[in-house]
């Protein structure tokens, strides 16, 4: 599914070049369930952004289903990001004044698909994460666990093959988490392969095998 090939990424810093990940090599099969490990600024956040084609590599190579991805012009990594790869984020990056229903329409209207169809749809992926009852509530009418799911909701509703989420249980309390992570245990037992960034161990076992980066580096200690 993801093959990741002697990976460096480095960024200006003045007029020295500052490398964040320094030959990062991955393979992550079809339905796997991978958590990412590793202190901060070790690169596992950039690491996250290649794999998700929210940024580009300075060298190497990114096989997203065996293209070559990585290295494609702007306007075709995002293409293949909005209808291959789902994005969950710790701050759930919901609109205010926008209800859980249009949230969750919204990438399915940005690909054209008729409104009709769009809200069937956003319907079905909110039922699928339990917020049936809740479809006209705003963000602040719901629980950090609740805005969590809709989150979960829209990354879902294009049927992406990736879900990446960065440390989702990380605004949430302990029960919540454990209730959010349940729902990824489900989505992957459903055929999702999902790659996650967490600095909780207990939320990194629920995992397959967990990866961990330092100095840009994926070190040898593994799970």
């Amino acid at each position: 599914m993801i093959a990741l090939r002697n990976i460096i990424k480095a960024y200006p810093l003045g007029k020295e070049r500052l490398t964040v990940l320094k030959g990062v090599s991955l393979h992550i099969k079809r339905g796997e369930f991978v958590a990412v490990m590793g202190p901060s600024g070790s690169g596992k956040s950039t690491l996250m952004n290649i794999i998700g084609l929210l940024d580009t590599p300075t060298d190497g190579s990114y096989l997203l289903e065996g293209k070559e991805v990585g290295s494609l012009p702007e306007n075709s990594q995002a293409d293949v990001r909005s209808k291959r790869i789902g994005f969950v984020f710790q701050s759930f990056n919901l609109l205010p004044r926008m209800d859980a229903l249009r949230q969750v329409m919204q990438p399915l209207l940005y690909q054209g698909i008729h409104r009709t169809e769009a809200e069937r749809q956003a319907r079905t992926a909110l039922h699928a994460v339990g917020l049936t009852e809740r479809l006209a509530h705003n963000p602040n009418e719901l629980s950090g666990g609740q805005q969590q799911r809709v989150a979960m909701a829209r990354a879902l509703v294009t049927d992406p093959a990736i879900i990446l989420a960065d440390e989702p249980t990380g605004a949430l309390d302990t029960q919540t988490g454990e209730e959010v992570m349940g729902l990824f245990t489900q989505l992957n037992r459903n055929g999702k392969t999902i790659v996650m960034v967490t600095h909780e161990p207990t939320v990194a076992a629920f995992a397959h095998r967990t990866i961990h980066i330092r100095d840009g580096l994926i070190s040898p200690l593994r799970t």
